[in-house]
């Protein structure tokens, strides 16, 4: 018998940076981005945008051609392609084939880039259609929402959704850059600008207890209707940092291993966007996975009562509802298709291997698990429907 041993290193590297007015002609950071590689020039451009900013910001596509052609070592590699943003454009083959269609017409290659501006769906299928074309073109993300920008789009994960199931078809490539654009987040729906900041509770409970309470005092400020653009931002840049020095020093950026804990609460908001038929915003999901989680932490004697009671309270006041009738379908019939509890299956499958979750044993200390008690879970579902009835009296 004969062996021929193989080991690769390879090494990623990306910036996240964060400006204001990215397409601005005076604004030279996209240009000097693409500048910095050794490509032939002029280095070729294909533009993804979210259609629904051009309801917003109807120049947007003059702005981005003006950009480029302004630009001696930019072109533009064809017209810009437009795609539905949300959960629609991920739960359509036909949005990630436009893309790879247009990388064909046009001879789009290796040493081109793909770059995609709008929320985190769309920087998906985006991400999905450049890192399997060529097998891989280089792609700059430009997010445009809370938490396309504070967590989907600073990591290295793209994906689609195929057969009901929430991002199984994906690949794990991490960007050529990606640029914060804090004046896009404007015009954001009060749902869209609140759902974001979900995966910054998210972080802050698994990894920092000091940020934790920073969202605690400025919660007022968060919230619509103050809506404060220095908090937001402030919220922004915390929980990207903390969630790029995860991917880095967790020592797993591709999960290969059976952890994810990164998506605390996770396991619950997938399958409560299948159940709402995508009604909940991905944000709105995961804060009911986190109160869920939390209190299932809390049950289970790993959380005190007091940590809990500050993580509803803090949910409730940035204006999340804490509770949808999905929670209570088929609870227990845990293998119906519609019962919250087929949550734990995907997230198990997804990764292999045995079932991985992460609790709270404190704010700001997560610790993973391997086995979910379906009867605490049910305790757990009946405390938030209880908390709803109370909240709604009062």
């Amino acid at each position: 018998m004969q062996t021929i041993h193989q080991e690769l290193n390879v090494r990623f590297r990306y910036d996240v940076h964060f400006t204001e007015g990215v397409f601005d002609v005076e604004n030279n950071l996209l240009a000097e981005i693409i500048e910095r590689s050794e490509d032939p020039f002029p280095r070729r451009v294909l533009t993804v945008i979210d259609e629904g900013l051009l309801d917003h910001y109807p120049m947007l596509l003059k702005s981005i051609l003006r950009y480029l052609n302004e630009r001696p070592n930019l072109e533009s590699a064809g017209p810009p392609i437009t795609i539905p943003g949300g959960e629609a454009a991920k739960n359509d083959p036909t949005a990630s084939n436009k893309i790879q269609n247009a990388i064909y017409e046009n001879g789009v290659c290796r040493h081109s880039y793909v770059l995609a501006v709008g929320g985190g769906s769309v920087l998906d299928v985006a991400g999905y259609a450049a890192a399997t074309a060529h097998r891989g073109i280089r792609l700059v993300r430009v997010p445009t929402t809370v938490l396309s920008q504070n967590d989907s789009a600073v990591g290295v994960k793209n994906g689609i959704n195929a057969f009901g199931t929430k991002n199984f078809l994906g690949t794990f490539t991490p960007p050529y850059a990606v640029i914060n654009d804090g004046s896009f987040l404007v015009t954001l729906e009060d749902r869209d600008w609140r759902a974001g900041i979900a995966e910054a509770v998210k972080v802050a409970l698994i990894k920092d207890p000091v940020f934790f309470r920073k969202l605690e005092e400025t919660a007022q400020n968060l919230a619509p209707p103050v809506r404060s653009r220095e908090a937001m931002e402030a919220l922004i840049y915390r929980c990207a940092r903390l969630h790029l020095e995860h991917i880095s020093q967790a020592g797993d950026p591709f999960e290969m291993g059976s952890s994810r804990p990164l998506d605390f609460g996770h396991w619950a908001a997938h399958q409560l966007e299948q159940l709402t038929g995508f009604e909940l915003r991905h944000g709105e999901a995961v804060a009911i996975g986190i109160v869920l989680d939390s209190t299932y932490s809390y049950l289970r004697g790993m959380l005190d009562e007091r940590d809990w009671l500050r993580i509803l309270h803090l949910l409730t006041s940035l204006g999340f509802d804490l509770f949808v009738p999905e929670l209570e379908q088929h609870l227990n019939e845990p293998d119906h298709p519609k019962s919250i509890f087929q949550g734990l299956e995907a997230f198990r499958e997804h990764l292999g291997g045995e079932l991985t979750i992460m609790l709270l044993e404190g704010i700001g200390k997560g610790v993973e698990v391997h086995d979910a008690d379906m009867n605490v879970y049910r305790e757990a579902v009946a405390k938030l429907r209880a908390a709803r009835v109370v909240a709604e009296n009062v």
